[in-house]
């Protein structure tokens, strides 16, 4: 892959692609919380400055308390203060690569720039590589709010 950031893990580097990050996302779901649907969904944010956010879904027995793996990933930066990203990469067992939910698309393309990659993957190894402005296009955008 042609697109990635330069991670820097003390003394090594480390190039990010999307198989790197894939693999990140496998990790970030195993760390799900979901007693309820059992359905497993991990996330990995690649920071432009090559930092990489696990994100994955926490479910609650009130069901409308639960967060999606991408939305805790880019939670989790912001409250690291990291808010400038090139990738993100979403796995979830499915017969498609995981399409993320509405909300998830509408907080994605808002902390993200347009043409941020997003590579969606499932545990087959099927993988679709868009980007933020074509998995939401048209997306509500804080511009919308001014008068």
């Amino acid at each position: 892959m042609a697109w990635g950031a330069t991670r820097f893990t003390g003394k090594e580097e480390l190039f990010v692609n999307s198989d790197q990050l894939i693999k990140e996302a496998m990790i970030a779901r195993d760390r799900a919380y979901v007693p309820y649907s059992k359905f497993k969904v991990g996330a990995a944010l690649l920071s432009s400055d090559g930092q990489v956010f696990h994100g994955c879904n926490i479910e609650n027995a009130a069901y409308s308390m639960c967060n999606c793996a991408e939305r805790t990933a880019l939670f989790k930066a912001y409250s690291d203060g990291v808010k400038s990203f090139s990738a993100i990469a979403v796995v979830a067992d499915t017969d498609r690569p995981v399409p993320p939910c509405g909300a998830c698309r509408q907080v994605i393309a808002e902390l993200c720039p347009p043409e941020m990659k997003v590579v969606l993957t499932n545990l087959k190894g099927d993988i679709k590589e868009l980007t933020v402005e074509e998995l939401l296009p048209g997306a509500f955008s804080p511009e919308d709010l001014h008068e």
